[in-house]
């Protein structure tokens, strides 16, 4: 499994590149911004890209969807939880815009996750876990030894709840409930920072102590 990670937007954001060596066809997870600089990794990957996946609606993560998409083909899926994000800049959307930053309106789904739904090309599969507390349709994506954790669980950090539709409580249930419950030597590739591992963040995370 090829796996790739552009840093984009001011926010830098972690855009990941998933990729079958088999195949060649691909995942991209989070195009937060710069769609040049994901498409240009794209091209040297020599990928096919069939699906592009949402961790959540925040404008860091979904800044150049529109772009990535148009020039892909690929079908985009976001959990329905948060797909009203996408509806205009309002709602989620509007609550992280900073004054200066302009982004087009990203395209609607065409593909609503639940918690449990299969997401597969060629040889990937990944299992989409709802892991809300930072939004409300906040995902986690499981498959492979790793999990894209989006901006629920950072390496010796958690996500940020006091945006709207936020939840502290409901984001360490996330996580205590979905994350730490894996195996240790799982590979943590969150959406902002670097990877860690879920024995690294149970044992030192101290969001996460007692």
């Amino acid at each position: 499994m090829i796996i790739d990670r552009v840093v984009v937007s001011p926010f830098a954001t972690n855009c990941y590149i998933v990729g079958s060596e088999a195949s060649k066809q691909g995942i991209i997870i989070d195009p937060g911004d710069e769609a040049e600089a994901i498409l240009g990794r794209v091209a040297d990957l020599e990928l096919d890209i069939k699906l592009i996946v949402l961790t959540h609606g925040h404008i860091d993560h979904v800044g150049a969807l529109k772009a990535v998409k148009e020039a892909s083909g690929a079908e985009m899926a976001i959990h329905a939880d948060d797909a009203k994000s996408l509806r205009g800049l309002r709602g989620f959307l509007q609550s992280v815009l900073v004054p200066g930053l302009s982004y087009p309106v990203p395209p609607p789904p065409e593909r609503l996750l639940q918690d449990g739904d299969s997401l597969d090309v060629s040889d990937l599969h990944f299992k989409v876990l709802h892991t809300p507390g930072h939004t409300p349709g906040g995902i986690c994506l499981l498959g492979e030894g790793v999990v894209f954790s989006g901006d629920t669980l950072f390496n010796y950090g958690i996500g940020r709840t006091d945006l709207p539709g936020g939840s502290y409580h409901r984001l360490m249930e996330s996580i205590r409930t979905r994350l730490l419950v894996l195996p240790d030597n799982t590979i943590v590739y969150p959406g902002h920072g670097p990877e860690t591992t879920v024995g690294d963040e149970r044992a030192g995370n101290p969001f996460l102590s007692g």
